[in-house]
């Protein structure tokens, strides 16, 4: 037996994605589940890998993100099921604590072979279950951006009730916040260049408004939407471009998660505004497997559904990576398996 699969080429490029065709991989051993999976979805950190930002080996199969049915359990397997939906882990051998070293050679579809492919076989501990009455493409949205957002807000940021935070664009992560954030009692900022994506936020929840496009010192907007206070948390999506305004809009002693680098990889940093406010800002790459069980029992808690934007089949991955690329999504692209 066989299973369809998709490759990175080389170089790798959205036009050497190759389609590919694997050996079935059998039974389970000790420890292990049979995944059949149904869904991924799309994160910059995958478009980085597809697209050679990311070096990664030749052939390479694509993708952080993975839910399925769980078909087989290997002996000594108690945690799963057959019949069960299984959620993947970006990190799968960072249970707790601090981040292993080695945690960032070992993400699927980067370091290890990911979950672009019809089915794998792999050790029980690298999924966890998914949130009750989740669809397999509503979990596939949650091991990256979910999980990152749920990080960011109440890991190591302290959202509660009467906080303020202040979420950029419409992206997964941002959405992800902006919907965790008001769950919790929090007031949110949005800020978008869409007028269209800014009416979709306020939908969700979203309570003050920002186009950056025509408001160019949007962080000192921020500031005064908040009299003056500053927010408690940004969740810094755009990196070198955007980090300026995101200090001006935060309170003194506020939290910026910084997460993207959208709008820049490097560049100058206001050391004095970083001082004069005693601002912490937290690099953050997604999470451990106790924090996405965590938020799995949010999110069973608070009823959060994603936003699912577009869907797209394995077999167009790169339609769906240049659907990506064009920013006319809002939300999450996910791919049918």
């Amino acid at each position: 037996m066989t299973i369809n699969a998709i490759r990175v080429g080389s170089p790798a490029s959205l036009d050497t994605l190759t389609r590919a065709t694997l050996d079935d991989p059998g039974a389970p051993g000790p420890g292990e589940i049979r995944v059949k999976l149904q869904a991924s979805s799309l994160n910059y950190h995958d478009f980085a890998v597809v697209s050679g930002m990311i070096p990664t080996e030749p052939g390479r199969i694509p993708m952080s993100d993975g839910a399925g049915v769980v078909e087989v359990v290997g002996d000594g397997v108690t945690a799963f099921k057959p019949g069960d939906l299984a959620l993947s882990l970006f990190f799968p051998e960072w249970d707790d604590g601090a981040t292993p070293a080695t945690a960032f050679r070992r993400v699927p579809g980067d370091g290890l072979d990911g979950y672009a492919r019809e089915c794998i076989v792999a050790p029980a501990s690298w999924f966890t279950r998914a949130p009750a009455g989740y669809s397999a493409a509503e979990a596939a949205t949650l091991t990256c951006a979910g999980l990152t957002a749920w990080r960011a807000l109440f890991v190591d940021g302290a959202v509660k009730p009467g906080s303020t935070v202040l979420v950029q664009g419409s992206g997964g992560v941002s959405i992800f916040a902006l919907q965790m954030a008001k769950a919790a009692g929090a007031r949110v900022i949005a800020t978008s260049s869409s007028g269209d994506k800014l009416e979709k936020l306020r939908d969700l929840g979203a309570d003050e408004l920002i186009n950056y496009k025509e408001t160019k010192a949007w962080g000192a907007k921020a500031l005064e939407l908040t009299g003056g206070a500053g927010v408690d948390t940004v969740v810094e999506i755009g990196g070198a471009g955007t980090l300026d305004q995101s200090m001006v809009a935060a309170k003194v002693g506020g939290h910026i998660a910084l997460i993207g680098v959208l709008a820049g990889y490097a560049g100058p940093v206001q050391t004095v505004l970083l001082m004069a406010k005693n601002l912490r800002v937290q690099g953050l790459t997604v999470g451990s497997r106790a924090q996405q069980l965590a938020m799995i029992a949010g999110i069973e808690a608070t009823g959060i559904k994603p936003v699912i934007s577009d869907h797209f089949p394995l077999a167009d991955l790169a339609d769906a990576f240049r659907h990506q690329a064009s920013n006319k999504h809002f939300g999450k692209i996910v791919v049918d398996i």
